[in-house]
């Protein structure tokens, strides 16, 4: 089958490089794509947020899958139209991907369908919210209700940091309209983690266990990104865990989804705290993480076009998930000064080094200028190995990204930190 993927980053590059081979897949195109993704499919410059060129696309190709890779386009409901052309689509409706298009439509939700999660309350004035947060305390959790690419969330030691981010984001400074309404909640203690689950209407398939870092810094300090590493499986993530987490969280949502007259096909990202008193859940994705993605597709031994098609098509229960024994790891690098201001059109080389000791980089925030690599983007690659463990496989990345030759190059260095502690 011709496999239409839309999207241009490390996420779509690792579904590009999965679907390349699935012996399912005969063609794989990618809507913008990036320089790493048109190795393994044929690049189309059309914009992820072009709804209507990405369906006039999917006509003339006569495509027989569409893959939506980032957020934004299945909130804008790319999805939809899609469908109602007939089209065969893995990506949620955008009734569905209000989950993580609204922070607060997530959370009431979650509230309707009784599952466990930190009490919350929605603002929109921003005199309000800072007396709801001085009759908290802190520590205490501000977020930005819209999409804000994984970084309008500001988890606040003090009480003067949350009151000044609530008024940051509610004047339009911070992100815009996304910060147009907050969600302001009780701060969870414990191990985060990510629990993804493809869903196709009744029948809901997890996915290995995995774990991000999103914060910049070594230790799990500073700002949130998009996320700085990944690895999988992650070792806190038990089989009752897990368990707990598809019972207790995800399908008391899709059910509730389902009451609504709303019915999800996609990817459901659970990002669970692992607290003493159980699992809670902190936010809802509805597509694959990034840069969770990457070892995930690593491991995956199943055909990736058969299990999405299945999904698409309602057909999933028919489709085992297969995964290798091994670990696998995901190091970003990114641009120095990210996620604030940084240089773009910077130089970079030594990829071909880096794959030649046994990683494989996958593109995000990159562009061809004058025939040279550059950045064009906050998380630029995302370098990813695996080995029989994890202390194996990090170490092979580490090795390998020290024939790195970019001098703006941004990375962690203690990515996994937590399993191998």
């Amino acid at each position: 089958m011709k496999v239409l993927v839309v999207g241009s980053g490390g996420r779509e590059h690792a579904l590009c490089w999965k679907l390349h081979q699935s012996p399912s897949v005969t063609q794989v195109l990618c809507a913008p794509g990036n320089p790493g993704i048109a190795s393994v499919a044929r690049c189309l410059a059309i914009a992820a947020e072009d709804i209507p060129t990405l369906l006039q696309c999917a006509q003339s190709e006569q495509v027989d899958l569409v893959v939506v890779g980032p957020e934004v386009p299945l909130v804008m409901g790319l999805a939809d139209q899609l469908r109602s052309a007939g089209f065969a689509v893995f990506g949620p409706d955008q009734a569905a991907a209000e989950l993580e298009g609204s922070k607060a439509f997530s959370k009431q939700i979650m509230q309707e369908a009784g599952v466990p999660t930190a009490a919350f309350e929605v603002h929109h004035n921003a005199d309000e919210a800072e007396a709801l947060i001085r009759r908290w305390g802190a520590p205490i959790v501000v977020k930005a209700s819209g999409l804000a690419a994984g970084k309008g969330v500001v988890v606040a030691e003090d009480v003067e940091t949350a009151v000044a981010a609530a008024r940051d984001m509610l004047s339009g400074n911070s992100f815009g309209s996304a910060g147009a309404e907050v969600v302001i909640e009780a701060c969870l203690r414990g191990e985060e983690a990510s629990c993804l689950f493809i869903v196709s209407g009744d029948t809901i398939v997890p996915l290995a266990s995995s774990q991000d870092h999103k914060a910049l810094n070594e230790g799990d300090r500073g700002p949130n990104t998009g996320g700085m590493g990944a690895y999988s499986p992650a070792p806190c993530v038990t089989p009752a865990i897990a368990d707990g987490v598809l019972e207790q969280i995800v399908r008391p949502v899709i059910a509730t989804l389902k009451q609504r007259g709303i019915h999800f096909i996609g990817t459901l990202y659970a990002g669970i705290m692992l607290c003493d008193d159980g699992p809670k859940t902190l936010e809802f994705n509805v597509r694959f993480g990034d840069p969770e993605c990457q070892p995930l597709m690593m491991r995956l031994q199943s055909d990736l076009g058969t299990v999405l098609l299945a999904a698409a098509q309602g057909t999933l229960e028919d489709v085992p998930l297969q995964w290798s024994d091994e670990s696998a790891i995901c190091v970003v690098v990114a641009s120095r000064g990210y996620p604030a201001a940084f240089n773009k059109g910077e130089s970079i080389k030594g990829l071909s080094d880096i794959e030649a000791q046994g990683a494989t980089v996958f593109h995000a925030g990159t562009a061809m200028k004058d025939g040279q690599l550059v950045n064009n983007g906050g998380r630029v690659l995302g370098v990813t190995a695996s080995a029989p463990d994890l202390a194996a496989a990090r170490e092979t990345v580490y090795q390998a990204l020290s024939a790195l030759r970019w001098q703006g190059a941004y990375y962690r260095r203690d990515i996994a930190h937590r399993a191998l502690t």
